[in-house]
């Protein structure tokens, strides 16, 4: 990329960073540091905003980077991306939304221990909360350095290493100074910015074919090499068997796993009541919906414009199939229309990765501080010191995320979210789903379904193709693979089901029915909700 490009896009970078900074020191200058300011930012936004923070914190660096390279590089397959996340919202709409908001406090552990005992729930919800919002966290750190890269030229590794190191730097500091009060306002303002880069990005691509969609796809098919079938399921998932049942397992995870990613579920606590997170949601879905469509023109317009190879020649796993489509709309690399769109487009992406980088740091950090630490030394955590433990995980989380978004810099992004959504669904979803709905479920159940899904998951992970075996894994010189399936969704969350189930009827220690009627009652009509 030329000096323009670098020079520019830095200046909107600092720009974004500058204005969110200044947002967290005015946030950080006017609370009064309880638990609940800096867990829930006091209780005090409302749907709408709230909803803008949703579809901030939801619209990753997966959605806008990987997912549009996914389409541009695999067609039809890739687009199956947005349908799983996008019906995924049903789920949260209309299971879980307005019974989390009134069942818990803080985290999905809150929800679980309010009918069980509270330190071994705790303890399991908190160590799955971590290690979702890890691998979510990868995923972004992964994303922003393949935007610097090309940025940069794309040959190096030094500023992608200290890209991420950045990143990770700026996510703890928002999280520590301002917690979620100022992490949701600079979710609000990514929100904006990446839905306006998005319309204008659709609008410019459905200009260059005169609002022609059908051409469009006829011109992505012919230039990506794979003609017909581009446009047909089984460009990815659909050579053998192997790949069919990965798909399955995808379309799983994705459906089920965002109703247990702890930094969606932390979001309901920011609005009043059960009713405005409800109508939260209703404005997120509207948002994710729209950006989701725009994602499908996206990804066919980098196919059709840019070239699926020139996409593969930039970045194998199609990361920077946006930045490109950008520069190219604009008038190509040598124009001051291409410099300054691409300029955008880069800055807008980074936008994104700050933003939800800081909102999944501060789910996992009050996981940290809120269930794990305050399980085991319950007699001395007082909100206080919550909050402090809570900043200091921040910086932990942040420095594991770091040296893992390292070692996994050139998978695809959207595929890492698809890990954190399969474990997402095969440890939270099931003891959430029982928690709320099943009257016999024990506290050995809740154990059980949450370690019954995490290991089986990780160790399906560790044992796939994604780590080794092949030329695209983390470790292509080692195979000790012997799980065939990228995904492991398909297996892991029958699994954390049929283990929270199993749990539960083994169980000597009957399930508590004052309990559970209470907590019916307050999910339900939120009596006593906090």
């Amino acid at each position: 990329m030329t000096g323009d490009h670098q020079t520019l896009a830095l200046v909107l970078f600092g720009a974004f960073v500058a204005v969110t900074l200044g947002i967290t020191t005015y946030v950080s200058r006017n609370r009064h540091g309880s638990a609940e300011e800096f867990y829930a930012g006091g209780r005090l936004f409302s749907p709408m905003e709230n909803g803008f923070a949703i579809a901030g914190d939801y619209m990753s660096a997966a959605s806008f980077l990987g997912i549009s390279g996914l389409i541009a590089l695999y067609g039809y397959d890739g687009l199956l991306y947005s349908v799983g996340f996008l019906v995924a919202w049903l789920v949260v709409l209309f299971l879980v939304a307005e019974l989390v908001r009134n069942c818990g406090r803080f985290t999905l552990a809150d929800v679980v221990a309010a009918r069980m005992r509270e330190r071994p729930v705790r303890i399991a919800a908190g160590t799955s909360s971590v290690t979702v919002s890890v691998l979510y966290l990868v995923a972004q750190m992964v994303g922003a350095g393949s935007l610097v890269a090309l940025l940069l030229g794309g040959t190096s590794e030094a500023a992608q290493t200290w890209t991420v190191i950045g990143v990770g730097a700026l996510m703890v500091i928002y999280v520590s100074m301002g917690g979620m009060r100022a992490t949701t306002w600079i979710q609000i303002v990514k929100a904006v910015l990446l839905m306006a880069g998005a319309i204008a990005l659709t609008v410019l691509v459905l200009m260059r074919f005169h609002g022609d969609f059908d051409q469009l796809l006829r011109t992505a098919a012919d230039r990506s090499g794979h003609g017909g079938q581009f446009l047909a399921p089984g460009l990815k998932y659909g050579g053998d068997w192997t790949s069919r049942f990965d798909f399955i397992s995808l379309g799983l995870a994705l459906v089920l796993g965002t109703a247990g990613l702890p930094h969606i579920l932390s979001r309901f606590y920011t609005v009043p009541t059960a009713r405005a997170a409800r109508r939260s949601v209703v404005w997120s879905i509207g948002l994710i919906g729209s950006f989701y469509l725009m994602t499908i023109v996206l990804g066919f317009g980098a196919a059709a414009i840019v070239g699926t190879d020139a996409v593969k020649g930039s970045n194998a796993a199609g990361n920077t199939a946006v930045p490109l489509l950008a520069l190219d709309l604009g008038g190509g690399a040598d124009s001051t229309g291409g410099t300054v769109l691409f300029a955008v487009v880069a800055a807008i992406a980074f936008a994104t990765i700050l933003a939800v980088v800081a909102g999944i740091t501060l789910a996992s950090s009050a996981s940290v501080a809120h269930d794990l630490y305050a399980s085991l030394r319950r007699k001395n955590a007082k909100p206080r010191s919550e909050v402090a433990v809570a900043r200091v995980a921040a910086v932990g989380i942040g420095a594991v995320a770091i040296g893992l978004g390292l070692v996994a810099r050139d998978l695809n992004v959207a595929f890492l979210v698809g890990l954190a959504f399969a474990v997402a669904a095969s440890a939270n979803l099931p003891v959430l789903l029982y928690s709320l709905f099943w009257r016999q479920f024990t506290t050995r159940g809740a154990v059980w379904s949450v370690y019954g899904g995490l290991l089986p998951s990780l160790v399906l992970v560790v044992l796939s193709p994604v780590v080794s075996g092949s030329p695209n894994s983390l470790f292509p010189d080692v195979d000790f693979q012997y799980f065939p399936l990228e995904n492991p969704g398909l297996v892991s969350i029958p699994l954390g089901f049929l283990a929270g189930w199993f749990g539960t009827v083994t169980s000597s220690d009957p399930a508590d029915e004052a309990k559970h009627a209470e907590t019916e009652v307050r999910s339900l009509t939120g009596a006593g909700a906090a």
